[in-house]
């Protein structure tokens, strides 16, 4: 038989920035029995959860979702609204924006990647800051044509712990005057960082289950526009299983065209309950708790003496954090010391910075005590690999979540 749970004692401290750790809440719901999904009970569960979702990604229109991950949620998005050869402007800030950059290649389209030039300690610009929406505002005014269908960003960049300003972007559509779509990657930024479909004016945001929702993986989301919904109307890129339209109509009965995941589904339910629950301040005190956490293991790293992987303080992420490691230290060789000895899961470093860095995740089902913990995983581990540290990163954190008490209590009264 195959052993799934390895850890002798304790919890395991998964902080690597998704899959996130599922709480138990969530996944009592998840082991309800399943349920007929043409049956009456199936569709108040799927009318419940459309109307969830659309709350937390912040929109009165359509929020799709599939039984896939995050990549058939991005291919989705690209395949309703695009035709073969169609040119798509996308933005390089990490390693997920260069995959969904490589998907739509594969898929036929024609790519422009924009990155802001240059390196930064031997680690390319672009992969320490957020969008720079001037240069996309710069290419559209140019794109007299309007040759380009699509613009593609990425909001939270998991591989560099860079949050983008969307709002920015639509600005800068805006002001190109240019009547490109807005296409937004938010599978780990939503339901930890704010995230606002329909005032920054998206057009089709892609997220998953995995991250901030705190469910397993398994579930992605396309939400929508109505300038979407319009251009899918005429998109030619091939697709059935993705199309929106048969979806749409069957979603506003709570069903679905094909067998959906329904014990996710319960699951979704459930962590929907959570994060807008308002005796625990709601998708605001969502936000806030996850921008405390960020703060807090900021302050670790700095005191460590180590580089922060983001290297713009004005785009944060609340998500996750990287460090750079010194020059000559394998930070895969770092987390394996960690995991090995003190049974914590840190992410690895992806793409052009494979080696160079590890990245904390403080998302989700996630407390003071449970970043302390693995902060003090994180010292040991590096001292025991011989990383010269300046100071104590424990220490700083508990002064700093000492110090910065959480605005919302952790507790329902008794």
């Amino acid at each position: 038989m195959l052993e799934l749970d390895f850890h002798p004692t304790g919890r395991h401290f998964l902080q690597i920035p998704g899959p996130s750790p599922v709480p138990d809440r969530i996944l009592r719901a998840m082991s309800l029995p399943t349920i007929d999904h043409r049956g009456p009970e199936f569709g108040a569960l799927g009318r419940k959860v459309l109307a969830d979702i659309q709350r937390i990604f912040q929109t009165r229109h359509p929020v799709i979702i599939y039984p896939a991950s995050g990549t058939g949620a991005w291919e989705a998005a690209l395949a309703n609204v695009l035709s073969p050869g169609d040119t798509v402007l996308m933005y390089e800030t990490g390693h997920f924006a260069s995959l969904w950059q490589r998907l739509a290649t594969r898929l036929g389209l024609k790519t422009e990647f924009l990155a802001l030039p240059g390196a930064e300690h031997g680690v390319p610009a672009s992969w320490r800051r957020g969008v720079q929406a001037d240069l996309i505002e710069a290419r559209l005014k140019a794109d007299t044509q309007h040759a380009i269908k699509a613009v593609c960003v990425v909001h939270n960049e998991t591989s560099t712990g860079v949050t983008s300003n969307i709002a920015a972007v639509r600005r800068a559509i805006d002001a190109a005057k240019h009547p490109a779509l807005l296409m937004v990657d938010s599978i780990s930024g939503l339901a930890s960082a704010e995230y606002r479909h329909d005032a920054w004016g998206v057009d089709v945001t892609v997220s998953g289950s995995q991250k901030g929702l705190m469910l397993p993986p398994g579930m992605s989301f396309n939400a929508l526009s109505p300038k979407a919904i319009e251009a899918s109307r005429t998109a030619k890129l091939p697709k059935a299983f993705w199309a929106w339209d048969e979806i749409i109509e069957m979603n506003k009965s709570g069903y679905w065209p094909y067998t959906p995941n329904t014990n996710l589904l319960y699951g979704l339910s459930e962590a929907c309950d959570m994060l807008l629950d308002e005796r625990h301040g709601g998708l605001e005190g969502t936000f806030a708790r996850h921008q405390r956490w960020g703060e807090g293991v900021r302050a670790a790293v700095r005191a460590w003496g180590l580089e922060i992987q983001c290297a713009d303080a004005s785009v944060y992420s609340p998500v996750l954090t990287g460090v750079i490691m010194p020059e000559g230290v394998d930070a895969d060789a770092v987390r394996k010391l960690i995991h090995e000895r003190f049974d914590c899961s840190l992410g690895t470093g992806l793409g052009k910075v494979k080696g160079r860095m590890f990245r904390i995740g403080h998302l989700g089902d996630c407390n003071d005590l449970t970043l302390m913990g693995a902060l003090a995983g994180c010292e040991m581990g590096l001292k025991l690999a011989g990383v010269r540290l300046a100071g104590s990163g424990v220490q700083a954190a508990m002064d700093f979540f000492a110090g910065h008490p959480a605005p919302q209590s952790l507790q329902r009264a008794a």
